[in-house]
């Protein structure tokens, strides 16, 4: 897809609901997906995106270090909308890595080595193994100098094409959201590989 287009489509999605824009999306795809991580406001993607199709690929990368409360959360949603989940773990255990590398600083140049294991390597062969056409994201405009360049469609350097239903939702707007669909939220969430708020941890970069 060129660039005139992918503009031409953010023009026209630009007045339409999250759901509107999924299942535009599910309609243009053959092999959608949905990531997630079940960090806050993640129920609100994944209501929008099984909204539009019932059977859609859940793919959540678990790097092994969510709080407990992450972990209750997915499951309650797990169950709450029926979520066809697709796994993907390290290929080894944080109780091996806490001896071989623990969880460097983000300033030790270990860390990108961190990143990689944990969360790069699981997401690649996610993305090898179900080879998607359209990848639904949570990314909105505001929560990174990158996540700012993008918009409601964008495209990967491997021409999957990108989709953030609420790219335009504030923070606000998603807890009305969240309330009006009667969906839980959770706020007792850590990602190692970002540590910071509006640091990149290299997903979304490509």
């Amino acid at each position: 897809m060129t660039q005139e287009e992918i503009l031409k489509i953010n023009k026209e999605l630009s007045d339409k609901t999250p759901l509107e824009i999924c299942k535009w999306a599910v309609a243009y795809g053959k092999n959608p997906i949905v990531t997630t991580n079940f960090r806050p406001y993640e129920a609100a993607i994944l209501y929008a995106c099984v909204s539009a199709s019932t059977t859609i690929p859940v793919v959540w990368c678990d790097s092994g270090y969510n709080t407990a409360a992450t972990y209750t959360h997915a499951e309650e949603l797990i169950q709450k909308l029926d979520l066809q989940v697709q796994l993907y773990v390290p290929k080894q255990t944080v109780a091996h890595r806490a001896v071989t590398l623990g969880i460097p600083n983000i300033d030790d140049p270990a860390h990108a080595v961190f990143t990689e294991q944990v969360k790069l390597e699981p997401f690649k062969r996610a993305m090898k193994e179900l080879q998607p056409d359209v990848w639904f994201t949570n990314l909105r405009q505001g929560q990174t100098a990158l996540r700012n360049t993008l918009d409601i469609v964008s495209q990967d350097k491997n021409g999957v094409l990108k989709v953030s239903p609420f790219y335009y939702y504030s923070d606000t707007e998603l807890d009305v959201y969240l309330e009006e669909n009667a969906l839980p939220n959770e706020f007792d969430y850590v990602d190692p590989t970002k540590v910071l708020e509006h640091r990149e941890c290299g997903l979304h970069s490509n």
